[in-house]
């Protein structure tokens, strides 16, 4: 697609996005509000797409409090119930997959196939989530004293607070939505107001679902505000669980005003990922795998490869090899398939990546392909910029920094237990990945002594979590865990349970207690 304005009319009336928006819903129901308007701009050509008025304080107490009263009767259906509503949200995406991945790419300016790819990850955790809405399993234990059963069930944390970036404006939302509707939750989203439409398109998609099964609109809320919304979020104790992806700046906000309460927090942040390449890595795999780490989505994912870890027998190749592969990429409209690399978020993303890049020399490292900010008409919207690879030293302050853009730093080794060492000296922790065929590398690289991230792979690059596993990270990234595995028990709250059924009483450690 040459001109990706041509058909984003339709696209907009097809998923209901208006020229002019109110930032609050209650389900399908639009609440007027007060706050200022925003217009979206798209990154792909600078142009304006649709405007959202801000949710102000009212329809932020409007929306909580219609999730209050939708915890109380969503939390008695069944979890199968609930699951089945989930499936047919499955559905719907499923119809409005092209429509709502174009949307995506073009608001937020990641390739089409990733546009597509993210509302494909929506449909997968909605079919995880209703095969786990039959498996939300507690445990059987065997009590001590006689005629006595203990067991433990899980029951729904009530209102779960969602709030996520703009890298993944509606991919990440899913993760903790699906998931908590099946544990019998209730949601109010806070998305990025830099990707509001986005989100507008994904509550009109859900509801329609929720009002064809009678369910209390309030299950589904949404608010669309700046960070003053996001605080009130952590601070509002009525929300027992608070899901924040994001920067690690933000993060620490977020949980200190929860933790203040004694709330819960699930946070997703910062990464600063690195790729080993060994002396017995395949750089046919090697390769492609650190390339599109660095590039796709401009660098611009929380699991994007920003460190290579090179073997000083492979390190004068691999160089080589990136600046081949890296000559080979096509930057421009994301909405056109033969590009590879669309443009950054927005202007102060540009401004962001232009600093490193200072800082990068002034620290001293130097260019194997240098950065810059693209110009000319295909560039128009300011927000396109060179992947750039830089040789730097491991102590250098910018490289224990995460910069989101597409900006690769290379370093060589000696031993393996170097570049783990290496891999493991930033303060994030989120992804990591080593490419080798030896055995013994790659199982020492998952073992305690390996790598200190959430997720750690072999023979393939740093990005590209599927939806089985629990995704998250350790350190900086804030420990949080989203989507797969047994992720969903951070959506609920444990109960151990132990039921007399003789015609006396046994105390516990054999404790006697007589009347």
């Amino acid at each position: 697609m040459n001109n990706p304005t041509k058909d984003i009319a339709g696209i907009l009336k097809s998923l209901g996005v208006e020229a002019t928006n109110p930032g609050a819903a209650i389900g399908g129901k639009w609440l007027p509000t007060t706050g200022s308007r925003i217009t979206s701009y798209s990154p792909v050509d600078g142009s304006a797409i649709a405007e959202v008025t801000l949710a102000d304080e009212a329809a932020y107490e409007k929306v909580v409090h219609a999730a209050e009263e939708a915890f109380k009767t969503w939390r008695m259906q069944p979890a199968p119930a609930r699951g089945e509503v989930v499936r047919q949200i499955g559905l719907e995406l499923r119809k409005h997959k092209d429509a709502l991945g174009k949307l995506v790419s073009y608001e937020m300016g990641k390739s089409l196939q990733e546009g597509l790819g993210e509302v494909q990850e929506m449909i997968d955790i909605c079919d995880f989530a209703v095969g786990l809405s039959r498996q939300l399993y507690g445990l059987t234990m065997h009590s001590e004293r006689p005629a006595h059963r203990m067991y433990e069930q899980w029951h729904p944390v009530g209102l779960v607070g969602i709030i996520s970036a703009f890298n993944f404006p509606v991919a990440v939302w899913s993760w903790n939505a699906a998931i908590a509707w099946v544990c019998g939750d209730v949601c109010v989203w806070k998305p990025s107001e830099k990707t509001p439409l986005s989100a507008i398109a994904c509550q009109k998609i859900v509801q329609s679902v929720f009002e064809a099964n009678q369910v209390h609109p309030g299950v589904c809320g949404l608010v669309i505000g700046d960070a003053k919304i996001g605080q009130k979020m952590a601070d509002d104790g009525r929300f027992p669980l608070i899901s924040a992806t994001g920067s690690t700046r933000m993060g620490k906000a977020v949980g200190e005003a929860v933790g203040r309460r004694l709330g819960k927090t699930i946070l997703e942040l910062g990464g600063n990922n690195a790729m080993i390449i060994t002396e017995n890595a395949d750089l046919n795999i090697a390769i492609p795998g650190a390339v599109f780490g660095a590039v796709g989505t401009a660098g611009q994912r929380c699991t994007s490869t920003r460190r290579l870890i090179i073997h000083d027998s492979m390190y004068e190749e691999v160089k080589e090899r990136l600046v081949k592969a890296y000559g080979q990429l096509s930057i421009g409209d994301p909405l056109d398939q033969n590009n590879h690399v669309g443009p950054l978020i927005d202007k102060d993303a540009v401004n962001q990546y232009k600093q490193a890049l200072d800082k990068i020399l002034a620290e001293g490292g130097k260019p194997v392909i240098a950065g810059e900010v693209l110009t000319g008409d295909q560039y128009a919207s300011g927000c396109y910029v060179k992947p750039a690879i830089y040789e730097v030293q491991r102590d250098y302050e910018i490289v224990c920094h995460e910069t989101f853009a597409p900006i690769l730093y290379v370093m060589k080794y000696s031993t393996i237990e170097e570049a783990i060492a290496m891999q493991n000296a930033v303060p994030q922790g989120l992804s990591s990945a080593i490419m080798t065929t030896n055995m013994r590398e790659s199982e020492l690289f998952l073992s305690h002594a390996g790598s200190d991230c959430g997720i750690a792979n072999v023979n393939i690059g740093t990005s590209g979590a599927e939806i089985g596993g629990a995704f998250g990270g350790e350190k900086e990234t804030g420990g949080g865990r989203e989507s797969g595995s047994d992720a969903w028990k951070a959506y609920m709250r444990r109960q151990t349970n132990t039921i007399n059924y003789s015609t006396e009483l046994p105390l516990a450690q054999g404790i006697k207690f007589e009347l």
